[in-house]
């Protein structure tokens, strides 16, 4: 199945073309979008910014899932330049279980702003539950985004 992959017109224009570039610079924007907007909803939270209501940060929410889809968009391109040696690797495993775990935590901390966000502003403070969760989403893309960055050394860690 890897070679049928490998051996497609996408493949090899992502390998030998400026299809790699311009994956890894939408991965990098995707990146940098989701990672950025969990941290400044979650510096939020924790009482920065607080001339930015509480309840404005739901809109922060669906930009952040462009990002999540541009990230798999070109996760999914770059992974076809060589699918075997990215199954083989550890790292590139923990990452993709980490994005796994990262998107079902969003999609909780999403359910958890939307409930608790009108309170949160007549408070002036978040609940401990979503100060959690918002540690916990921004915990997930961390490592999300440091795991990404060990897939560049496949094969040089483990031989």
């Amino acid at each position: 199945m890897f070679e049928m992959i490998t051996s497609t017109q996408y493949a090899t224009w992502v390998r030998e073309s400026w299809g790699w570039p311009y994956a890894l610079t939408l991965h990098a924007f995707g990146t940098a979008v989701v990672v950025g907007l969990i941290f400044i909803i979650g510096l939020r939270l924790l009482g920065l910014f607080r001339t930015i209501p509480h309840a404005s940060l739901l809109r922060l929410i669906p930009v952040i899932w462009v990002g999540v889809i541009v990230q798999a968009y070109s996760g999914f391109t770059l992974w076809t330049s060589k699918p075997d040696k990215y199954f083989a690797d550890g790292m590139f495993l923990w990452k993709f279980s980490l994005v796994v775990l990262g998107v079902i935590v969003t999609l909780y901390f999403q359910k958890i702003l939307k409930q608790e966000a009108a309170g949160w502003d007549k408070s002036g403070k978040a609940s401990k539950r979503g100060v959690q969760f918002v540690a916990l989403t921004a915990l997930c893309w961390t490592a999300v985004l440091v795991a990404g960055r060990l897939t560049a050394y496949i094969g040089t860690l483990y031989g």
